[in-house]
C-alpha cells in the first residue's frame, strides 16, 4: 500500500544548531504510529514541518503522493491534515460548543454575500452546523459539557474539547502532540478507548507521547526519534527489544539484575 504520509530526508537547521538532522519515515492509510524519542529529539519540529509551521531546510513531505512543503497551513489542513498542540489551543471565553462551531466553519456551504443578504439557506446551515457540532461534543464524551465555557473546564475536559475541535475539521491524518500529558491514568485510560473510536472510524493518527504504556498498547508502528534522526521503526515489541533503543533512552545496554 502506498503511504498517506512521506517524510523523506527532511532537515531542520536554526543556524548552527540542527534540530533534525536527517528524518525519513512514512505513515499508511489506517495506522496508529507513534513518534518518540528522548526530550528534545525533534518530534514537535518533525510535526510543525509536517503541517506548514516550519520549512525543513532539506528535504520534502509527500501526503497522498503531493509534495506539500511550501503550503500554507490552513492549504495542508484543507488537504486533511490536522494538529493538536502539546499547550490547550481554544477560546476560553467561548463554551465548549461555541469551540466546535468555530472548528466547523471552516467546512460552511455558504459565501459570504448569502450570509450578508440573510438568505434562508444561511439559517439552514447554522443548524446544520449546531447540530454537527453536538455530534462531535458527544462523540468525545463532552455533550453534558456543550454550554459550558471552555475556561472553566477542567483539564481533562479541556484536552478533550482540543481533540473535539480537531475532529470537527473532519481530517484523514490527526496529528496528536501529546495529548495525555497532565491527565490522570483514569483520564488516559478513557482517552485511549476515544482513540481507538477515532481509530474505528477510519481516521488516521500521527502521535507524539512520552506515555509509553499507551504508547505500546495502542499503537500499530512506532518511529524512535533521537538526536535528530530515525533510529528504530516497528512494531512496539520490536522497539522495544532495540538496542539502540535502549541506549537512547538509558544510556546504556540493559544490565543483568
Amino acid at each position: 500500500m502506498s503511504p498517506l504520509l512521506s517524510i523523506e530526508h527532511v532537515a531542520i537547521r536554526f543556524g548552527g544548531v540542527t534540530a533534525i538532522a536527517d528524518m525519513t519515515f512514512s505513515v499508511r492509510q489506517g495506522e496508529i504510529v507513534s513518534l518518540i524519542g528522548p526530550n528534545g529529539a525533534g518530534k514537535t519540529t518533525a510535526f510543525n514541518v509536517i503541517t506548514g509551521f516550519l520549512p525543513p531546510t532539506s528535504g520534502n513531505v509527500f501526503y497522498e503522493g503531493r509534495p506539500i512543503v511550501g503550503l500554507k497551513t490552513h492549504q495542508i489542513a484543507d488537504l486533511g491534515i490536522v494538529r493538536t498542540f502539546q499547550k490547550t489551543s481554544l477560546f476560553f471565553g467561548c463554551s465548549a460548543l461555541e469551540n466546535v462551531i468555530i472548528g466547523l466553519h471552516r467546512k460552511g456551504r455558504v459565501r459570504p454575500w448569502e450570509i450578508l443578504l440573510g438568505l434562508p439557506r444561511v439559517s439552514a446551515e447554522k443548524r446544520r452546523i449546531q447540530q454537527r457540532a453536538e455530534e462531535v461534543l458527544e462523540f468525545v464524551g463532552l455533550s453534558g459539557r456543550s454550554r459550558h465555557l471552555a475556561g472553566g473546564l477542567a483539564y481533562g475536559e479541556q484536552r478533550l474539547l482540543g481533540l473535539a475541535v480537531a475532529l470537527a475539521a473532519e481530517p484523514q491524518l490527526l496529528l496528536l502532540d501529546e495529548p495525555v500529558s497532565g491527565m490522570n491514568p483514569t483520564e488516559t485510560a478513557s482517552f485511549m478507548q476515544l482513540l481507538n473510536k477515532i481509530h474505528d472510524s477510519g481516521i488516521t493518527m500521527l502521535l507524539v507521547e512520552h506515555d509509553m504504556r499507551m504508547v505500546m498498547e495502542i499503537s500499530d508502528r512506532v518511529v524512535v526519534l533521537n538526536q535528530g534522526k530515525i533510529i528504530a521503526d516497528g512494531s512496539a515489541a520490536e522497539v522495544q527489544q532495540d538496542p539502540d533503543v535502549i541506549r537512547a533512552y538509558l544510556g546504556h545496554g540493559r544490565r543483568r539484575a
